[in-house]
């Protein structure tokens, strides 16, 4: 039996397979950038909250490059991005 993930935004179930679930704020603001859709916040644990992104191609790919240097993103965009993520964590 898989797990399954309710969202909380739309109210919908996705298998956890479908998920990608991150809980660094700065890769998190990375894949936001990149166009990734969020898809909700896991508050399970409430010392690590994870940011939960629907698995897509290519995210794998965006969080590796962010981990290893490697990845250009607008700078604005970005830092936009980790105030948004910011405000969802505290609100």
């Amino acid at each position: 039996m898989s797990k399954k993930l309710k969202n909380n935004l739309e109210e919908q179930i996705l298998p956890i397979e479908e998920t990608y679930p991150v809980s660094d704020l700065g890769c998190a603001a990375a894949l936001q950038t990149a166009g990734f859709e969020l898809l909700a916040l896991d508050r399970q644990n409430s010392r690590k909250i994870k940011f939960v992104y629907r698995r897509e191609a290519g995210i794998e790919k965006v969080a590796d490059d962010f981990w290893s240097d490697r990845l250009e993103q607008k700078s604005r965009s970005f830092w936009d991005n980790i105030k948004n993520l910011k405000n969802r964590l505290y609100s």
